[in-house]
């Protein structure tokens, strides 16, 4: 969201796919160990904390064990900041008023719109791939341990063949009320932190530009609300995407949409209690809020760097604060 100069669709795409990559390879550790709490049953077994879980995977599976489900995420990665950043802007764009300004509601609105669009566009069949690899227990540094999916493109291939195309759709309107929460607070209080500290540095004469490190603390901040008021839907979502459509739980396979996540959740809040709906908050909490942190600081940097180059000086301006 740089205000510096004139940014264009190719630069979001550039930007937008180089933090998140950065993002993913950073913080990816915390979501096999937020997915592998949230995938736990009771079952007279204390779940253990996000600590332990993480010790487990490592002495088990390898410290390899923790990137599990990455392939998935760096293959989706691009598209989905390059559709993230580029459908806010146009949301914004729509949303400003004759003057160019927009409310704090409409910006809102925008990250809203961005988050949905994002998750049923490329989410949500990236996150059924991720959480079937990161569901397995298998240790991939044991080369007699044969996986039922060996990697991102292997776990497509087997879901579509197996179970139908449709399965990458699986829980796409948890998927997108999750990201559209996500995605409006991030940007709202992202977008207004930022507008803070821009005039702040105007005043002190320093052109309003706005050190690495505060545009760090600002993406933690606005990263770290989205989890709380979403942590249920989350982890359903986990829940209803793990399950592979079989023989085995045909009444399960033949409910609704709806039906499927009412039972889950029903089901989880009855055995385990309200508090297993929060399953998995911690690492969740500790991958979004420094997974935005790195994400708008690497975006920031990237694009004002690109914006410099003579590829880019004369592309239409479509992200300005």
């Amino acid at each position: 969201m740089s205000d510096r100069s004139k940014n264009s669709t190719a630069v979001n795409l550039i930007a937008g796919g180089t933090a998140g990559l950065f993002e993913a390879l950073v913080c990816h550790p915390l979501d096999t160990i937020k997915v592998r709490m949230q995938l736990h049953k009771k079952g007279g077994v204390k779940n253990p904390g996000f600590i332990t879980t993480g010790v487990q995977i490592a002495s088990k599976e390898g410290f390899s064990g923790l990137y599990k489900g990455l392939g998935a995420v760096v293959i989706g990665i691009i598209p989905k900041m390059a559709i993230r950043f580029s459908s806010y802007e146009q949301y914004r764009t729509l949303l400003k008023d004759s003057n160019g300004n927009i409310t704090t509601l409409n910006t809102f609105i925008a990250g809203v719109g961005a988050g949905i669009t994002e998750a049923c566009i490329v989410v949500n069949p990236m996150e059924v791939v991720k959480i079937r690899l990161q569901a397995q227990h298998h240790s991939l540094s044991d080369p007699l341990s044969a996986p039922k999916y060996r990697n991102a493109a292997h776990a497509l291939y087997r879901i579509v063949k197996e179970e139908g195309f449709s399965v990458l759709y699986r829980g796409v309107s948890l998927t997108a009320a999750r990201q559209a929460t996500n995605q409006g607070a991030n940007f709202t209080v992202y977008s207004k932190l930022k507008e803070a500290l821009v005039e702040h540095h105007t005043k002190n004469g320093n052109d309003g530009k706005i050190p690495s490190w505060q545009t760090s603390c600002i993406g933690l901040i606005s990263g770290a609300i989205g989890p709380f008021s979403n942590a249920p839907l989350d982890t359903i979502k986990t829940r209803l995407q793990k399950e592979s459509k079989g023989a085995k739980n045909p009444e399960f396979n033949n409910l609704s949409s709806f039906g499927k996540i009412k039972k889950i959740g029903f089901e989880l809040i009855k055995e385990e209690g309200v508090g297993a709906l929060y399953k998995g908050i911690t690492p969740r909490v500790m991958r979004v809020a420094p997974g935005q942190a790195v994400t708008f600081t690497v975006y920031e940097y990237v694009s004002s760097y690109l914006v410099t180059l003579p590829l880019f000086k004369k592309q239409d301006v479509v992200f300005e604060e």
